[in-house]
């Protein structure tokens, strides 16, 4: 494992991305899934959005929609820091594929939105978030061979995937005749 104090300017030879590079990589990252996930959010600005969601039978568990609101900017600053420490260590094939996890991890945030808010599509939600339990905690094992502190700041992110699995698969339930059919 490799979590050194020296600051590479490149990723020339071998080494991570300047500071700046690496800040607008993740700022591009991180704000394009944003944008997608709030063009879907149940919230004023998406008033048919938000009445179907206030219709649907949601379990007991479910949380106020203001702790969604909270964890998620939490969540999100924890992959920031991990993609960003990830892309600052020297490049290889162990980093190469932490980083293909934190892309495909941040690109499936916006994804689940679009299916669940947009499309509807419950069951199909509800798979999606289980594969992103095993996509996440792929992405917490590749990231722990190049940097632990990277790996840990998506434990969190893990752990609520866990969370929103069980949430999503008992909306499915309780929802399946405005489903998508059973996906």
């Amino acid at each position: 494992m490799t979590d050194t104090r020296s600051e590479p300017k490149s990723d020339v030879s071998g080494r991570g991305l300047s500071r700046p590079v690496a800040i607008a990589a993740v700022v591009a990252v991180l704000g394009a899934s944003a944008v997608l996930g709030r063009r879907n959010a149940p919230d004023p600005s998406h008033p048919g959005i938000r009445r179907w969601y206030r219709q649907l039978d949601k379990p007991a568990y479910t949380p106020p929609d203001a702790a969604f609101g909270a964890v998620w900017p939490v969540l999100e600053t924890g992959l920031s820091i991990g993609g960003y420490r990830l892309l600052r260590q020297p490049a290889g094939s162990s980093r190469n594929v932490a980083i293909g996890l934190w892309l495909l991890n941040t690109a499936m945030v916006g994804g689940w939105t679009e299916l669940f808010f947009r499309k509807k599509k419950l069951g199909s939600s509800a798979v999606a978030s289980a594969a992103m339990i095993g996509s996440g905690a792929g992405y917490v094992v590749a990231a722990a061979k190049v940097d632990r502190t990277a790996a840990a700041t998506a434990v969190p992110f893990v752990a609520w995937l866990g969370f929103a699995t069980l949430l999503a698969g008992g909306i499915w339930r309780r929802n399946r005749v405005t489903d998508d059919a059973g996906a």
